[in-house]
């Protein structure tokens, strides 16, 4: 629930952005800073997806080293 009125905050938000931007009435630098902003943030969750799928990676082989132990007893 929260995280759909956060997406139509977000949206409501762009929106009213692009009817600035069509009357020349938003600064570039402003857009320039949310574009980075969002950059980053992309990056920390591509980061923290990678760590994950490094988890992942560990856990599977533990898995696979038990299942290949616990079969040969």
């Amino acid at each position: 629930m929260i995280k759909e009125f956060l997406k139509k905050i977000s949206e409501w938000t762009l929106q009213k952005e692009e009817e600035l931007a069509k009357e020349c009435k938003i600064p570039i630098e402003s857009i320039d800073k949310q574009i980075q902003a969002l950059v980053e943030k992309k990056q920390q969750i591509q980061q923290s997806l990678d760590e994950i799928d490094e988890l992942i990676k560990r856990l599977e082989k533990i898995k696979n080293t038990e299942l290949l132990r616990c079969k040969a007893n």
